[in-house]
Protein backbone atom coordinates (compact mmCIF):
# COMPACT_ATOMS: atom_id res chain seq x y z
CA UNK A 1 0.00 0.00 0.00
CA UNK A 2 0.75 3.58 -0.46
CA UNK A 3 3.87 2.52 -3.13
CA UNK A 4 5.24 4.81 -5.51
CA UNK A 5 7.65 5.05 -7.76
CA UNK A 6 9.28 5.12 -11.49
CA UNK A 7 11.50 2.05 -13.18
CA UNK A 8 13.07 4.29 -16.14
CA UNK A 9 14.80 2.79 -19.51
CA UNK A 10 18.28 2.45 -19.69
CA UNK A 11 18.29 2.28 -15.71
CA UNK A 12 18.01 -0.71 -13.46
CA UNK A 13 16.16 -0.69 -10.30
CA UNK A 14 16.43 -2.95 -7.19
CA UNK A 15 13.37 -3.92 -5.01
CA UNK A 16 14.65 -5.67 -2.12
CA UNK A 17 13.23 -6.86 0.99
CA UNK A 18 12.51 -9.71 3.54
CA UNK A 19 11.07 -12.80 3.18
CA UNK A 20 7.19 -12.17 2.62
CA UNK A 21 7.62 -8.43 2.50
CA UNK A 22 5.45 -8.33 -0.71
CA UNK A 23 8.37 -7.65 -3.08
CA UNK A 24 7.33 -10.20 -5.65
CA UNK A 25 3.92 -9.16 -5.10
CA UNK A 26 4.51 -6.31 -6.26
CA UNK A 27 6.38 -7.04 -8.78
CA UNK A 28 3.55 -9.11 -9.99
CA UNK A 29 1.28 -6.49 -10.76
CA UNK A 30 3.37 -5.32 -13.83
CA UNK A 31 2.02 -8.24 -16.24
CA UNK A 32 -0.98 -8.17 -14.40
CA UNK A 33 -0.90 -11.34 -12.57
CA UNK A 34 -3.58 -9.75 -10.49
CA UNK A 35 -4.43 -5.86 -10.97
CA UNK A 36 -4.37 -2.92 -8.48
CA UNK A 37 -7.18 -2.29 -5.75
CA UNK A 38 -6.25 1.01 -5.70
CA UNK A 39 -4.06 3.56 -7.96
CA UNK A 40 -2.54 2.56 -11.48
CA UNK A 41 0.26 1.10 -12.75
CA UNK A 42 1.38 2.38 -16.38
CA UNK A 43 3.96 1.14 -18.67
CA UNK A 44 5.24 3.72 -21.52
CA UNK A 45 2.41 5.95 -19.84
CA UNK A 46 -0.29 3.70 -20.56
CA UNK A 47 -2.44 2.11 -17.59
CA UNK A 48 -1.66 -1.70 -18.00
CA UNK A 49 -5.43 -2.54 -17.22
CA UNK A 50 -6.28 -0.47 -21.14
CA UNK A 51 -3.58 -2.97 -22.97
CA UNK A 52 -4.58 -6.71 -23.82
CA UNK A 53 -2.28 -9.07 -21.54
CA UNK A 54 -1.49 -10.61 -25.06
CA UNK A 55 0.43 -7.14 -25.85
CA UNK A 56 1.60 -6.10 -22.13
CA UNK A 57 3.36 -10.21 -22.48
CA UNK A 58 5.05 -8.58 -25.86
CA UNK A 59 6.80 -5.70 -24.23
CA UNK A 60 7.70 -7.98 -21.28
CA UNK A 61 10.56 -10.86 -19.86
CA UNK A 62 9.66 -12.26 -17.03
CA UNK A 63 12.61 -14.71 -15.45
CA UNK A 64 11.14 -16.33 -12.44
CA UNK A 65 12.74 -17.00 -8.95
CA UNK A 66 13.11 -20.76 -10.01
CA UNK A 67 14.06 -21.03 -13.94
CA UNK A 68 11.71 -23.48 -14.95
CA UNK A 69 11.91 -25.27 -18.02
CA UNK A 70 9.74 -27.59 -20.25
CA UNK A 71 10.45 -31.34 -21.44
CA UNK A 72 12.22 -30.98 -24.69
CA UNK A 73 15.14 -29.55 -26.48
CA UNK A 74 17.35 -26.53 -25.53
CA UNK A 75 16.72 -24.88 -28.60
CA UNK A 76 12.65 -25.18 -27.57
CA UNK A 77 12.57 -23.88 -24.43
CA UNK A 78 14.84 -20.73 -25.44
CA UNK A 79 12.51 -20.25 -27.91
CA UNK A 80 9.53 -20.83 -26.11
CA UNK A 81 8.65 -17.31 -26.10
CA UNK A 82 9.74 -16.32 -29.43
CA UNK A 83 9.10 -19.24 -31.49
CA UNK A 84 10.56 -17.24 -35.02
CA UNK A 85 13.78 -16.12 -33.13
CA UNK A 86 16.74 -17.07 -35.64
CA UNK A 87 19.35 -19.29 -34.81
CA UNK A 88 21.57 -15.59 -34.29
CA UNK A 89 19.70 -14.46 -31.65
CA UNK A 90 19.67 -17.63 -30.05
CA UNK A 91 23.63 -18.23 -30.37
CA UNK A 92 23.58 -14.51 -29.15
CA UNK A 93 21.45 -14.35 -25.91
CA UNK A 94 22.81 -17.91 -25.16
CA UNK A 95 26.19 -16.06 -25.06
CA UNK A 96 24.97 -13.10 -23.13
CA UNK A 97 23.34 -15.26 -20.26
CA UNK A 98 26.49 -17.51 -20.70
CA UNK A 99 25.59 -20.48 -21.18
CA UNK A 100 27.65 -21.62 -23.38
CA UNK A 101 29.91 -22.73 -21.90
CA UNK A 102 27.81 -26.02 -20.90
CA UNK A 103 25.76 -26.36 -24.19
CA UNK A 104 29.02 -26.87 -26.09
CA UNK A 105 29.51 -29.35 -23.68
CA UNK A 106 26.96 -31.37 -24.92
CA UNK A 107 27.48 -33.63 -27.26
CA UNK A 108 24.02 -32.57 -29.18
CA UNK A 109 24.39 -29.06 -28.32
CA UNK A 110 21.00 -27.34 -28.62
CA UNK A 111 19.04 -30.02 -29.77
CA UNK A 112 19.86 -31.87 -25.61
CA UNK A 113 17.10 -32.93 -24.41
CA UNK A 114 15.90 -31.12 -21.10
CA UNK A 115 13.71 -33.33 -18.69
CA UNK A 116 10.34 -32.26 -17.50
CA UNK A 117 10.94 -29.18 -15.02
CA UNK A 118 14.68 -28.81 -15.95
CA UNK A 119 15.05 -32.23 -13.39
CA UNK A 120 18.37 -33.21 -15.54
CA UNK A 121 20.39 -29.88 -15.28
CA UNK A 122 21.54 -28.24 -12.31
CA UNK A 123 20.06 -25.05 -10.67
CA UNK A 124 23.12 -22.57 -12.13
CA UNK A 125 22.23 -24.16 -15.88
CA UNK A 126 18.53 -24.10 -15.25
CA UNK A 127 19.11 -20.08 -14.47
CA UNK A 128 21.02 -19.43 -16.99
CA UNK A 129 18.54 -20.74 -20.19
CA UNK A 130 15.87 -18.63 -17.95
CA UNK A 131 18.04 -15.88 -18.79
CA UNK A 132 18.94 -16.63 -22.10
CA UNK A 133 15.08 -17.42 -23.20
CA UNK A 134 14.16 -13.70 -21.99
CA UNK A 135 16.87 -12.33 -23.78
CA UNK A 136 15.72 -13.72 -27.24
CA UNK A 137 12.57 -11.57 -26.81
CA UNK A 138 14.68 -8.38 -27.29
CA UNK A 139 11.65 -7.07 -24.36
CA UNK A 140 11.27 -3.39 -23.65
CA UNK A 141 11.40 -4.69 -19.56
CA UNK A 142 12.94 -7.37 -18.22
CA UNK A 143 12.37 -8.18 -14.69
CA UNK A 144 13.90 -10.92 -12.66
CA UNK A 145 12.75 -12.79 -8.95
CA UNK A 146 16.15 -13.68 -7.38
CA UNK A 147 17.25 -14.19 -10.68
CA UNK A 148 20.75 -15.70 -8.48
CA UNK A 149 19.23 -17.96 -6.13
CA UNK A 150 20.33 -20.94 -7.27
CA UNK A 151 23.71 -19.74 -8.09
CA UNK A 152 26.84 -19.61 -6.34
CA UNK A 153 28.90 -16.03 -5.70
CA UNK A 154 30.71 -16.25 -8.88
CA UNK A 155 28.21 -16.97 -11.47
CA UNK A 156 25.88 -14.53 -9.05
CA UNK A 157 28.39 -11.71 -9.69
CA UNK A 158 28.17 -12.78 -13.41
CA UNK A 159 24.79 -12.62 -13.82
CA UNK A 160 24.52 -9.19 -12.15
CA UNK A 161 27.17 -7.83 -14.50
CA UNK A 162 24.28 -9.73 -17.29
CA UNK A 163 21.68 -7.49 -15.96
CA UNK A 164 24.50 -4.29 -16.01
CA UNK A 165 25.07 -4.09 -19.95
CA UNK A 166 20.82 -4.86 -20.53
CA UNK A 167 19.64 -1.89 -18.74
CA UNK A 168 21.28 0.17 -21.39
CA UNK A 169 18.79 -0.87 -23.70
CA UNK A 170 15.23 -1.52 -21.96
CA UNK A 171 13.79 -0.66 -18.38
CA UNK A 172 15.42 -3.83 -15.62
CA UNK A 173 13.83 -5.04 -12.49
CA UNK A 174 15.29 -7.13 -9.59
CA UNK A 175 13.77 -8.79 -6.85
CA UNK A 176 16.34 -9.19 -4.28
CA UNK A 177 16.71 -10.52 -0.41
CA UNK A 178 18.94 -8.12 0.12
CA UNK A 179 21.39 -5.02 -1.68
CA UNK A 180 24.86 -6.42 -1.34
CA UNK A 181 25.55 -7.32 -4.96
CA UNK A 182 23.22 -4.42 -6.01
CA UNK A 183 24.78 -1.57 -4.68
CA UNK A 184 27.12 -0.98 -8.23
CA UNK A 185 24.70 -2.64 -10.62
CA UNK A 186 21.43 -0.14 -9.65
CA UNK A 187 20.23 3.18 -10.42
CA UNK A 188 17.55 2.85 -7.47
CA UNK A 189 17.02 0.61 -4.68
CA UNK A 190 13.77 0.54 -2.80
CA UNK A 191 12.97 -1.56 0.23
CA UNK A 192 9.53 -3.45 0.42
CA UNK A 193 8.64 -3.73 4.12
CA UNK A 194 5.39 -5.46 5.11
CA UNK A 195 3.63 -4.32 2.17
CA UNK A 196 5.05 -0.42 1.84
CA UNK A 197 8.34 1.04 0.91
CA UNK A 198 10.68 2.45 3.45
Amino acid sequence: ENISFIAHPGQTTAIIGSTGSGKSTLINLIPRFYDVSEGVIEVSGVDVRQVSQHDLHEKISYIPQKGMLLSGSINFNLKYGKTDASEEEVLKASEIAQAMDFIDEKEEKFETHIAQAGANVSGGQKQRLALARALIKNPTIIFADEPTGNLDSKNSLNVFEIFKSLCEKGTTIIVATHDKELANLTNKIYEVKDGKIQ
